[in-house]
Formats: C-alpha cells, structure tokens, sequence
C-alpha cells in the first residue's frame, strides 16, 4: 500500500477531501521525522513505537582495497509495533 493508497482509503472512509488527508498525513510523517532528528521516540497506543536504535562503534573490512575502516556510533530509526497490534495481524 502506498501513501497514495493510505490517503484515497482515509478519504473514501471520512469523507474529508483528499488534498487536506495528504496535508495531514505529510505533516504527521514530517512530524515523526523531527521528532526521531531530536532524539525523541514517539509512541501512539495500541498502534507502536518510532524509535531509535544505537548502533555501536565497529570495525569493518573495504574488500577491494584490504583496508580496515572504522564505523562510528550511529542512531537507526526503527518501528515496534504494539502488542495489540501485533496480535491483530497474526489472525
């Protein structure tokens, strides 16, 4: 399903105008993503979890040149879905 998808599916549901579901689903995804940019997880119950992962300082190997290469820490954005919602997909 795409955003397209989402914002038609929203649209034929409510009834409110398919330009004003884009704006909002825009300015949602726009606010996870300043959120998660601040180092702030963002929880909505009974749906997940954005948050952020740590990921460790590694050592790495540049094969073509047999050279090592250091990895520094780094956050990953990650999503954990909610026990309830969970449960409903594994029906």
């Amino acid at each position: 399903m795409t955003k397209a998808d989402i914002v038609k599916e929203i649209s034929s549901k409510t009834g409110i105008e398919k330009n004003i579901v884009l704006a909002t689903v825009e300015s949602f995804m726009e606010t996870v993503k300043e959120s998660l940019a601040n180092e702030e997880n963002v929880y909505l119950r009974g749906f997940g979890s954005f948050i952020l992962k740590k990921r460790a300082t590694k050592t790495a190997r540049n094969i073509s040149k047999n050279t090592t290469i250091i990895i520094p820490e780094h956050n990953i954005p990650a999503f954990k879905p909610a026990k309830t919602f969970s449960l409903s997909i594994k029906k």
